[in-house]
C-alpha cells in the first residue's frame, strides 16, 4: 500500500469527504472511527487517512489551534471551520509531501464554499501561523 497522497483532484474530494465525516461525527457526538464503521460507503483512502490522522493527533492539533487561533476559542468556532482547521493542521503536521500553500489554499477554498468568506480569511491567518510553527522555513518557501 502506498503512503503517498492521491493526485490533487482526488485529494480535494478526499478533503471534502473528511470534512463531512468530521462534521457529522461532531454533530452526533460520535468517535470518528465509530462513524467510519457505520458509513454505507467507505470513504476514499486519503479521506480515511485524514480522519484517522485527525483522531490520532487531535490533542496536538487542538493545542496548535488554541495557540494560533487568536480571538476565537476552538469550542466557539463554527463547526465547519473547526473541522477544516483540524484537517489542514493534520496535513501540515504529518503530510509533509503536500506543499504548505496547497494545504492552506484548499482549506480556504473549502471554507469559502461551505462556511463564509470571512472564514476563509480567518483560516488563512490561523493556518499560516501554524505552518510557520510546524514546517521548516525552507519547505514553506518552496510551496
Amino acid at each position: 500500500m502506498s503512503t503517498s497522497p492521491a493526485p490533487s483532484g482526488e485529494r480535494r474530494r478526499s478533503r471534502e469527504r473528511a470534512l463531512e465525516i468530521l462534521y457529522e461525527a461532531e454533530l452526533k457526538e460520535m468517535a470518528f472511527d465509530e462513524l467510519l464503521e457505520q458509513l454505507p460507503v467507505a470513504p476514499e483512502p486519503y479521506a480515511r487517512r485524514l480522519v484517522a490522522g485527525v483522531e490520532r493527533r487531535l490533542g496536538r492539533i487542538d493545542d496548535l489551534l488554541d495557540a494560533h487561533a487568536t480571538g476565537w476559542p476552538l469550542e466557539r468556532m463554527p463547526a465547519i471551520d473547526r473541522c477544516l482547521l483540524r484537517i489542514a493542521c493534520y496535513e501540515l503536521l504529518e503530510e509533509q509531501e503536500v506543499p504548505t500553500a496547497v494545504v492552506i489554499d484548499e482549506a480556504v477554498s473549502l471554507a469559502k464554499e461551505y462556511s463564509t468568506e470571512d472564514s476563509g480569511r480567518y483560516l488563512n491567518g490561523v493556518l499560516s501561523a501554524v505552518a510557520a510553527a510546524v514546517r521548516p522555513a525552507g519547505e514553506r518557501a518552496r510551496s
